[in-house]
């Protein structure tokens, strides 16, 4: 220690002189002390030397420092969690509302997938009855009835109309026939009543040829004459005959056709009536099948909503809290009861980041772990050194970041590493540090200073901004 207490005084002399261009060799022998107190003032010193000394070692200590390999590495708090969702903690909702009636349970124990956690009683009035399944039975059979006799009349209508326009079809071929043999009549009393009539004209010419001879001459007998007159007035006898038939066979002819015309409207009108029926009663049937539909399906729901009454455990875990205490306690729909943590999860650590740090993790990276209650030593920058942490691998990494601007990554137990604490529990905390590459420390300084992360604004909350409309 002299020896290099002694260079570096040497040193230090030898380069003062040669700034101020001294001579090194000393003449403080030669000349009295007392009489250069004022020179001797002026040398620097002991304790300052020493100081000037040490912080040039140690500049030159940190100088190489600079060089010597580091471990990179990222930290970040986050906690314990489980890597498959279905491992999460759960909480167990009602599917329905109701009264909690008894408990089956108790926090901290233990249940398999199926077993019930607590019962349930009914609160909404629709439910109250205890026959309700029975009553809605009844309700489907009596629609079940009405349905198929409905049918049937349907059925019958349904005949009834094709009876109708058969009957049609036979009317009006009869009616035709009526028609033409009217028609026919009539034509045959037109003959008779056109050949009466001529045979009238003759026998009335021949009457006044008769009664003009008779006059004139008396070359016709009275006798004659008379029988003249006699056989005029039975030609007009029978002219009227033929013409009043003749007349009751046009009236009949136009009847038959009337009828005829009519009977197409009667007929339309009967089977338009029936097929009015028949739609009728389909449509009752399509809104009775409608209604029985919905007795079925209130009584399939009230099965189900009776199976509801029982809150069912949905997987194999611990009872860790009971969100509602107590017997006859209210609970809506859809409201959490119970929470659940599954058994045996696998365990897995998120870990929050900074946006900075997010470019240099990738899918594989060793994670060193440091779990609240297991006391620890580690230093990043050598990880080999470490005492109490563990090992994990980078499974996931987030494509968004989080409410606080942080980046989360999920970390899965090291499988060539010391295997994590059986007595770890979901939701503790974790301190974590990414092993990345080495470089030397220069670098890793020269990063962390140039690598702040941008200063992200968060979204206000929803309460913060319905304060400010307010």
């Amino acid at each position: 220690m002299l020896l290099q207490h002694g260079f570096w005084s040497q040193l230090y002399k030898l380069i003062i002189y040669k700034m101020l261009n001294i001579s090194p060799k000393s003449v403080s022998n030669k000349v009295k002390s007392y009489k250069l107190y004022s020179l001797n003032t002026l040398n620097t010193p002991r304790s300052g030397r020493v100081l000037a000394y040490w912080l040039m070692a140690i500049a030159a200590i940190f100088f190489f420092m600079l060089f010597l390999p580091w471990q990179q590495n990222i930290d970040g708090t986050g906690k314990v969690t489980a890597l498959d969702p279905r491992d999460r903690p759960q909480t167990v909702q009602t599917a329905i509302a109701g009264r909690i009636e008894d408990w089956k349970v108790q926090e901290g124990d233990f249940v398999n997938k199926g077993d019930t956690i607590l019962t349930l009683t009914e609160i909404k009035d629709d439910y109250f009855d205890p026959e309700l399944l029975t009553r809605l039975g009844e309700q489907q059979n009596a629609k079940e009835t009405s349905i198929g006799a409905t049918e049937q009349q349907a059925a019958a209508v349904s005949r009834q109309i094709g009876a109708l326009k058969s009957g049609l079809q036979f009317s009006l071929n009869k009616a035709r026939n009526k028609y033409k043999q009217t028609s026919l009549k009539n034509v045959s009393d037109s003959t008779d009543y056109e050949a009466e009539k001529i045979n009238y004209q003759i026998a009335k010419a021949q009457f006044e040829r008769y009664e003009r001879l008779h006059a004139k001459d008396g070359l016709i007998s009275l006798t004659d004459l008379e029988r003249r007159r006699l056989k005029l007035q039975e030609s007009s006898a029978k002219l009227m005959s033929v013409k009043n038939k003749y007349l009751v066979s046009q009236n009949e002819m136009t009847n038959a056709l009337i009828e005829l015309n009519s009977l197409q409207a009667e007929y339309t009108d009967k089977i338009s009536k029936a097929e009015s029926e028949l739609n009728a009663k389909l449509a009752y049937i399509a809104d009775a099948k409608g209604e029985l539909s919905k007795v079925k399906n209130k009584i399939v729901n009230v099965k189900v909503r009776t199976e509801q009454h029982a809150l069912i455990a949905p997987q194999d875990g611990h009872i860790v809290k009971a969100l509602k205490a107590g017997i006859g306690e209210t609970i809506k729909e859809g409201e959490a009861v119970v929470t659940v943590m599954p058994d045996i999860p696998m365990k897995a650590v998120e870990l929050y980041i900074r946006p900075m740090d997010v470019p240099l993790l990738s899918k594989g990276r060793k994670v060193r772990l440091q779990f609240d209650g297991w006391p620890a030593l580690q230093f990043s920058g050598w990880p080999s050194v470490a005492v109490g942490t563990f090992g994990g691998v980078v499974q996931v990494i987030d494509y968004v970041n989080s409410a606080d601007g942080n980046y989360r990554i999920l970390v899965k137990p090291d499988p060539n590493d010391d295997p994590w604490p059986m007595q770890l529990r979901v939701g503790s905390g974790v301190f974590g540090w990414a092993m990345l590459d080495e470089v030397p420390i220069w670098y890793e300084i020269w990063r962390q200073l140039n690598g702040f992360p941008p200063s992200l604004k968060a979204e206000p909350a929803k309460d913060d901004a319905k304060g400010a409309k307010k």
